[in-house]
């Protein structure tokens, strides 16, 4: 007759998979987590001998988590939803927060209590402890526990709009969004960016650099409309590892419709109110050395007393065009690179509905001039004909109207 203990004195052999990519995987029922490598059988394994019970223990296939992101991970889209999916085990617990302290991540179990998801997004700057209590198929409860990091600040984007919320401006104003850090994935961003009109109107985005874009619809804006940005840019990714950090909902108004239309063949000025001429001033645009731009302009801001130096326009003191500081009254901005509607010195005022004595701006009456800071207000629209000059360009001030429609929106 053979030995049957004899037999189960032969070694066994125990192999525990290499872990890989946030996976964790744990010897049947015996609780302690393992990277790599080959483990023998603990004291309390020792091999059956004959006086061992008859009755056998009950085994439990080898536990493991996947879990996402990955234990030890850096740099994590805040906005990405963590996982975990347990394979042989039931979970019974997340428990997911920053080591710092915070509150605890909210998470939704699936019905067979195998996958947890986080339905709730992250913070920025943060590093995530997660325990995970887990329930093997021999009913023994065990815990995982790992960490890991997300974006840090030098790795946040951030973005500001013009116009400001709640604001009212002319129907010809665009819309504006500077971001903090160069855009790459400008496909992604356009596509976190809903804008919609009361108009019904739709537009189109078009990038200036790649920090800054402009939108705006075909024509002007309607009259008296409403217009919602609702910019969800969080966990956008950007391009270059820079992640948008917020979201936010902005609503701007338009007023009715404000026109000037300054004709250089005429040297006037007529302002048109909703589609009706309501006013004709005479005005002296640039001279032959310095044309007035032509094309639409937008009115960017406006100042009762603005001090005008030739320097800002590249002139010093000897220049053949060089005028000594001033500051001008009644100044509407309507370009980055110094055109105005102003009034005119007084040494000008002859010059006006007559010939072009300035360096590029408007120069109207006293009257006119208070008229125009009165009347129109950021957004509303110049137009100025039968200049020297090309158009303003789209970078200057907002020249976006004068880009025709087929290349602003097709732009690659």
């Amino acid at each position: 007759m053979q030995d049957n203990a004899g037999q189960d004195k032969k070694s066994r052999k125990w192999i525990i998979a290499a872990v890989v990519a946030g996976v964790l995987v744990v010897g049947g029922g015996i609780g302690a987590a393992f990277a790599t490598g080959m483990v023998g059988p603990s004291a309390g394994d020792q091999p059956a001998t004959a006086t061992a019970s008859a009755t056998p223990s009950v085994s439990a296939a080898p536990v493991s988590i996947t879990t996402t992101p990955a234990d030890g991970a850096v740099e994590v889209n805040p906005a990405s939803m963590p996982t975990v999916t347990a394979t042989n085990a039931t979970i019974k617990k997340v428990s997911l927060k920053p080591e710092t302290g915070g509150e605890t991540v909210d998470g939704v179990l699936s019905a067979d209590a195998a996958t947890w998801t986080a339905d709730e997004p992250l913070v920025f700057n943060a590093k995530y402890a997660m325990d995970v209590v887990l329930i093997d198929q021999a009913g023994k409860e065990s815990t995982r526990s790992q960490t890991f990091e997300t974006v840090k600040p030098a790795n946040e984007a951030n973005a500001f709009m013009y116009p400001q919320n709640a604001s009212v401006v002319g129907v010809g104003q665009p819309i504006e969004i500077n971001f903090s850090e160069p855009v790459t994935n400008k496909d992604a961003v356009e596509q976190a960016i809903k804008i919609t009109s009361t108009s019904g109107q739709t537009g189109a985005f078009h990038w200036i650099t790649d920090n800054k874009v402009r939108y705006r619809p075909e024509a002007f804006w309607a009259p008296n409309s409403a217009i919602t940005v609702d910019m969800q840019l969080f966990g956008v990714d950007f391009g270059n590892g820079m992640i948008g950090n917020f979201n936010e909902t902005r609503t701007f108004n338009t007023h009715n419709t404000r026109l000037a239309v300054v004709d250089n063949a005429t040297k006037t000025m007529q302002v048109f109110i909703d589609g009706q001429l309501v006013r004709t001033f005479p005005v002296t645009l640039g001279e032959p050395t310095w044309p007035s731009p032509s094309g639409y302009q937008v009115v960017v801001s406006q100042h009762e007393k603005l001090p005008f130096r030739a320097e800002s326009i590249g002139l010093k003191p000897g220049d053949p065009d060089y005028y000594e500081p001033f500051d001008a009254s009644w100044a509407s901005r309507l370009t980055n690179s110094g055109v105005f509607v102003h009034q005119a010195l007084d040494g000008a005022v002859g010059a006006l509905g007559r010939i072009n004595v300035s360096h590029g701006c408007v120069g109207m009456s006293a009257e006119g001039a208070k008229y125009f800071y009165d009347t129109f207000e950021p957004g509303d629209v110049v137009q100025v004909l039968n200049t020297e000059a090309g158009p303003v360009s789209v970078d200057d001030g907002f020249g976006d109207w004068n880009v025709p429609w087929d290349q602003y929106a097709g732009q690659p």
